[in-house]
């Protein structure tokens, strides 16, 4: 058998987790003097609650090595191969840490195959992989064969994302006062995607009714009409507008599935209250 493992900022539902068996890995949150394990020590909803209040973001840590190689140690005790899915190592450290905790754990887990894959994606996308590939796993099928089912979730994806404010951003240094202003001043919800494992900015909207229908013509321009796909809806804090953009995608789009999910701190912290995302892959066709 094969065992997934991934990290909190994947966001995968909870149920999904303990279906699929899927190690998480937490990410850590530095707040105010305090070290947190994200979604262990703090919940998303008391995170989102508290965010709006703060002059200064927290920063957040990808896992280290160690905390890797604690997730390998406890999937090789059902599973004789390991495929370890984290986000773009554009954005994170993550996918490096595994890297290193797969070369400690050849003297510690002789025998034990393990492969580790950059995504070069985040949020939805991230999850989509881990799902498909954790599913291919209880399967039965192999490493190989678990490993290229989260690399083509991974590279046929599309994740876009808008969010109320341009603040979190400006607070996390990720751009200037002057466009944050700007922002603020025309009450513009920015969209943003993935593009070479880089966030990219799409377009932009005036209300978040029209950000729902902006991501829709995205995804139409983007091949999503051209067949049946899987979908996940991504929110922070804002669970009202991921069932509103969830029953637009399912009515425009032939889903064979679709979820929805809170995104965790450690991911959230640079978009904020409010964020909404929809995230897709197409399914294979024969040949692909």
């Amino acid at each position: 058998m094969i065992a997934v493992v991934t990290d909190t900022c994947a966001s995968v539902p909870q149920h999904l987790v303990d279906m699929l068996q899927i190690e998480v890995v937490p990410y850590y949150i530095h707040r105010e003097g305090e070290t947190l394990r994200d979604m262990i020590d703090i919940s998303p909803e008391e995170f989102y609650r508290w965010l709006p209040s703060v002059q200064r973001l927290p920063t957040t840590a990808n896992p280290g090595p160690g905390d890797y190689l604690q997730a390998f140690e406890r999937a090789a005790q059902r599973a004789s191969g390991i495929v370890s899915i984290h986000m773009t190592s554009k954005g994170s450290g993550a996918y490096q840490a595994g890297c290193v905790a797969r070369e400690m754990a050849e003297t510690r887990l002789p025998g034990i195959r393990i492969e580790v894959i950059d995504t070069l994606q985040v949020s939805g996308v991230h999850a989509l992989a881990t799902i498909e590939a954790a599913r291919a796993a209880l399967q039965g099928a192999a490493l190989e064969e678990v490993a290229e089912t989260a690399r083509y979730v991974a590279r046929s994806g599309l994740m876009l994302q808008a969010f109320d404010t341009l603040r979190y951003l400006y607070l996390g240094g990720r751009i200037g006062k002057a466009k944050h202003l700007v922002s603020t001043l025309l009450n513009i919800k920015p969209i943003v995607s993935m593009e070479d494992g880089i966030v990219v900015p799409m377009g932009q909207a005036r209300s978040i009714q029209q950000a729902y229908h902006k991501m829709v013509e995205m995804m139409a321009d983007k091949g999503a009409s051209r067949g049946p796909i899987k979908v996940i809806i991504t929110h922070n804090a804002a669970p009202d507008r991921a069932a509103a953009l969830l029953e637009l995608v399912t009515k425009t789009f032939d889903c064979r599935e679709a979820f929805v999910t809170q995104t965790s701190p450690a991911l959230g912290v640079h978009t904020g209250p409010g964020m909404i995302g929809v995230s897709y892959f197409p399914l294979r066709t024969t040949g692909s």
